[in-house]
């Protein structure tokens, strides 16, 4: 699976560009000021559309101001996807209408990533797995906080019905979902998270001698991340009960 980082990492720039290097990383429309830096040294970088950022801050989303963005960063060759622009707690009306939108711009691109909230139906689930060749599954709603025993329980809903035989139908990708336990439950083809980003700051949580750089902090951070990878199939949780004490 690929292991995208959020951006930007705090410090000097020759400092994050060290950390950007080789790596995959997911750019906020909300923060690009980084953009031009990890286009030149990333191995690939995915386009968020600041969904999350929008929301917490009580913002209203620029739609035509990201679509522009997305037109001109779309045809570097470093460019993986983007996310359609959502709303996190929004109903599935709102979410179809921005979604469709967007795709009128660009047509059924396989770049064009739609967000399926845990809160929203089944049923959106299913359809947007059938239609897009990969989808971002969103913590919202009651299930807002991955790890919690809700949100597995219907991720384990979710699991049954994007996947055929425990196999994806279309590829996945986990939106802050690098924690280790979870990339190691489901087969995501890609998962991302700010853990780097953020947490490079926190000196203290570095043990006595840390690194006087935040870069070199965030490197390690990253480093444990990828070291976690997602199975190639979903079991569910009962069957692996079964295997474990058969």
């Amino acid at each position: 699976m690929i292991h995208y980082h959020g951006s930007p990492v705090s410090g000097p720039r020759d400092c994050a560009q060290r950390f950007y290097s080789a790596r995959h990383l997911m750019v906020s429309y909300a923060h690009p000021e980084h953009l031009p830096m990890i286009a030149d040294v990333a191995q690939s970088f995915a386009l968020d559309n600041g969904a999350y950022t929008t929301w917490t801050k009580g913002r209203e989303f620029d739609f035509e101001g990201f679509v522009s963005w997305v037109e001109l960063w779309r045809w570097h060759p470093g460019f993986d996807w983007c996310l359609a622009p959502d709303v996190i707690d929004g109903d599935e009306k709102q979410n179809d209408q921005l979604l469709w939108k967007f795709v009128y711009r660009f047509g059924m691109s396989p770049w064009i990533v739609p967000v399926w909230h845990l809160h929203e139906s089944l049923t959106r689930l299913g359809v947007l797995a059938g239609a897009f060749y990969r989808v971002a599954l969103g913590s919202s709603g009651q299930y807002r906080t991955p790890g919690t025993p809700a949100w597995k329980a219907r991720m384990s809903e979710a699991m049954s019905v994007v996947c055929n035989q425990g196999r994806p139908i279309c590829k996945l990708h986990g939106l802050r979902m690098l924690d280790g336990a979870i990339v190691e439950r489901y087969p995501f083809s890609s998962a991302d998270s700010c853990n780097a980003a953020v947490n490079a700051g926190a000196v203290t949580r570095f043990g006595m001698y840390p690194s006087p750089l935040a870069a070199d902090r965030a490197n390690n951070i990253a480093a444990r991340i990828e070291s976690n990878n997602s199975p190639p199939v979903w079991v569910p949780a009962e069957e692996t009960e079964e295997r474990l004490f058969a």
